[in-house]
C-alpha cells in the first residue's frame, strides 16, 4: 500500500476514534433554564429554571409528592413535550425530535409510563413487538425470538397471549418495560415504577434496573443511563445498592441533592419529609 494511503487511513482512524471519545463524553441529558409546562394546562409551569445534567451511565432518582411535576419533567426529558423556555439536549442533539431523519437518535431513548400505557386491542406479546414492527418494519416472525427472550427475562412468558386489561397492574408495568427495552435504548426513563407494588415486585424492579445500569447481558453488557421518578423515596433509597444520584421536585423547582450520602445528610426540610415517608401537601401539576 502506498505511503499516502496508509497516512490517509491512519488519519481517518484517528478522526473516527476522536469522534467516538467525544461522543462518549457527551451528557445523556442537559437542560439549561428549562420551563416545563403542565400537560393538563400549558399555561401552568410544572417546573421552572431547570438546570440539570445527567451523564451517561448514571442512575438518577427524582422524588417528590404526587402532582409535584415529576411526570411532566420526565415527559419533557422523553421528548414527548417541548420546553416552554430554555434548551434541552439529548446526547448532544436538541430535543424534542420529531423529524424522520433524526428518528434513529430519538430511539436511543426508552420511556416506561406509569401503568404501562399498553394498547388493549393487542396481546402483551404484540405490544412488546410493536416498536420492532413499526420502526424496523419487521414481520412478526422476525420479531418472535427477541420478544420471547425479553418476555422470559421479565417473567412475562405466561402472559404473552393475554390482553393487557386482564393483567394486574404490576405485570402491565413489566410489559411496558419490555416494550421500552425491545429496541435496546441507551437511556431509559421510568415513571413511578414502584407505586402500589408489594415488596416482592418492588425489589424486582430495583434489582433489574440496577442490572441494566451496570450493563445487562440483554444489552450486550452496555451500561444504561436510567432516570426513575418516585413518590416513595424511603423505599427506593433503601432498596438500591449501587451508586446513584438524587433530586427532588418541590415548589416547581428541581433540586439536585447529590449521592446517597448527601441525601441522608441533607438538612433540607422537604428532603427530610420525603425520607421520613410523610405525605407533604401536593403542589404543582403532574
Amino acid at each position: 500500500m502506498p505511503g499516502w494511503e496508509r497516512f490517509a487511513i491512519s488519519n481517518l482512524a484517528c478522526s473516527l476514534m476522536s469522534e467516538m471519545i467525544a461522543n462518549s463524553n457527551l451528557p445523556a441529558i442537559e437542560m439549561r433554564g428549562v420551563t416545563v409546562s403542565s400537560p393538563r394546562d400549558t399555561t401552568v409551569a410544572a417546573a421552572s429554571e431547570v438546570d440539570w445534567t445527567v451523564r451517561t451511565g448514571e442512575f438518577w432518582i427524582v422524588a417528590g409528592s404526587q402532582r409535584s411535576g415529576k411526570t411532566a419533567l420526565l415527559m419533557l426529558a422523553g421528548g414527548l413535550t417541548s420546553p416552554a423556555k430554555g434548551t434541552y439536549d439529548f446526547l448532544g442533539e436538541p430535543m424534542p425530535i420529531f423529524e424522520e431523519e433524526r428518528l434513529a437518535h430519538r430511539l436511543k431513548l426508552g420511556f416506561v409510563f406509569d401503568g404501562g400505557q399498553l394498547f388493549n386491542r393487542m396481546t402483551v406479546a404484540e405490544n412488546v413487538a410493536l416498536p420492532l414492527r413499526y420502526h424496523e418494519e419487521l414481520h412478526p416472525e422476525a420479531t418472535a425470538s427477541g420478544v420471547r427472550e425479553l418476555m422470559k427475562l421479565l417473567e412475562l412468558e405466561e402472559f404473552a397471549h393475554h390482553m393487557p386489561s386482564g393483567l394486574a397492574r404490576n405485570w402491565q408495568r413489566r410489559a411496558g418495560l419490555a416494550r421500552a427495552l425491545i429496541l435496546k435504548p441507551e437511556v431509559l426513563l421510568v415513571d413511578n415504577p414502584l407505586g402500589g407494588l408489594d415488596a416482592r415486585h418492588a425489589t424486582w424492579w430495583l434489582n433489574f434496573l440496577e442490572q441494566l445500569c451496570a450493563g445487562h447481558s440483554f444489552m450486550g453488557g452496555q451500561p444504561m443511563t436510567i432516570i426513575v421518578t418516585t413518590d416513595d423515596l424511603p423505599r427506593v433509597a433503601g432498596g438500591l445498592r449501587k451508586p446513584c444520584q438524587f433530586a427532588v421536585m418541590h415548589e416547581a423547582r428541581l433540586r439536585v441533592v447529590g449521592d446517597r450520602e448527601q441525601l441522608f445528610a441533607s438538612r433540607d426540610p422537604w428532603v427530610r419529609e420525603l425520607l421520613a415517608g410523610e405525605k407533604p401537601g401536593a403542589e404543582g401539576m403532574i
